[in-house]
């Protein structure tokens, strides 16, 4: 009886729990529905070798002795006056060239090339993208690309960190367009790949002028797919009739409730092929190199087998790549918030105390399955 009771109260506890999270996911979704579209919001610049800097100080001084220790903030304290005297000579630098330049002029020529005629060292902008089945995050990226293009040359460099399984078609084209952008405008596009860029995750990765894929990052997936549940003949069964009323051959081909006909079923598929189609055309445009016979077949590979497909140009993570720029380069982080209301602040900490909670459960709960099966063994 003791081990029955604790296998119900596991029961009970994730019953209690998933109920939790369904009632939360109710109410972002009811906050959601009723919030107008959201255009405020600012970029948020890093700079990250500054962060690399204060990760190697920070090192250091753990593990320096006590004079070494004076020697680092002396080292430190006179770069960071080195700095603030380059800071002051560019800024003095930038007001005799404003004073010296017509005002009216120099407005044209940004507006035009979208850059103002400031010498800067090279730099490196990293963008971050995940992307969920509607690429939902498109709207920030699209922000984003358009600010950093604002100032960006052929001299520079924009990283795109991409992380997605893909999604919607239409709007997973919307973020290769929005990459095209990049390129069109003559600055270096490189995207970087840790875990997955398939599907439509890779539709965007191609626009680059240089993937990177880690070694066990999954890209590829060059195919379509689509389904959906047909309840028809259950709705027969209870009598109950659909009424389906279309103005065009092909408005509809296959449905949820209604009969589908051999003839919907083979537009439809032809219609999925035509997708493809244009997703390879789309792929070819930009990777002449790559052997559609090959790597257009829907599965996906490994960083080390799709190098040598050619669906990747190097096998290196994100931070091997931006840790050797940040050499020779300034590197910056560019993102595009937008403020957040209590409520949503609120539901994202419950979400997260939520799950948690359940892998708590998930745990208790084989513990106690272990227990039973142990008991039940040593009875046999």
């Amino acid at each position: 009886m003791e081990y029955l009771y604790d296998y119900l109260s596991f029961f009970a506890r994730v019953a209690t729990i998933v109920l939790a999270i369904l009632m939360v996911l109710g109410f972002v979704f009811a906050n959601a529905a009723r919030r107008p579209p959201e255009t405020s919001g600012e970029l948020e610049v890093k700079h990250l070798n500054r962060e690399l800097k204060d990760i190697k100080y920070a090192l250091q001084a753990a593990l320096a002795s006590p004079a070494e220790l004076k020697q680092l903030e002396k080292a430190k304290k006179k770069q960071l006056k080195a700095q603030s005297k380059t800071k002051t000579k560019e800024k003095g630098q930038e007001k005799t060239k404003d004073k010296t330049k017509d005002k009216t002029k120099d407005t044209d020529t940004i507006a035009e090339s979208g850059t103002p005629e400031i010498d800067h060292p090279e730099r490196v902008f990293v963008l971050n993208f995940e992307g969920d089945v509607a690429a939902s995050t498109v709207n920030q990226l699209r922000r984003e690309i358009t600010g950093v293009l604002t100032i960006a040359t052929d001299r520079d460099e924009i990283v795109v960190r991409l992380e997605s399984g893909g999604g919607m078609v239409h709007a997973y084209g919307l973020g290769a367009s929005q990459l095209d952008r990049i390129v069109e405008q003559g600055v270096p596009l490189t995207v970087t790949v840790d875990k997955v860029a398939a599907s439509g995750g890779y539709m965007m990765a191609a626009v680059a002028n240089k993937i990177l894929a880690a070694p066990f990052a999954l890209v590829g997936s060059i195919g379509v797919v689509a389904q959906l549940p047909n309840v028809h003949r259950l709705l027969k069964k209870h009598d109950i009739d659909i009424e389906l009323i279309t103005a065009g051959k092909h408005k509809r081909t296959l449905t949820v409730l209604g009969e589908n006909t051999d003839e919907g079923r083979e537009k439809f598929t032809e219609q999925i092929e035509d997708v493809h189609e244009l997703f390879q055309s789309h792929l070819l445009a930009r990777r002449s190199q790559l052997d559609m016979e090959k790597v257009a077949t829907g599965e996906a590979w490994y960083g080390e087998q799709a190098i040598g497909l050619a669906l990747v140009d190097e096998l290196m993570t994100s931070d091997s790549y931006l840790v050797g720029r940040a050499t020779t380069s300034e590197v910056y982080e560019v993102a595009w918030k937008t403020p957040r209301k209590p409520l949503e602040r609120l539901l994202g900490q419950l979400g997260g105390s939520l799950s948690k909670l359940w892998h708590s459960a998930i745990a208790g709960g084989a513990h106690t399955v272990s227990r039973l099966a142990a008991s039940k063994s040593d009875r046999q």
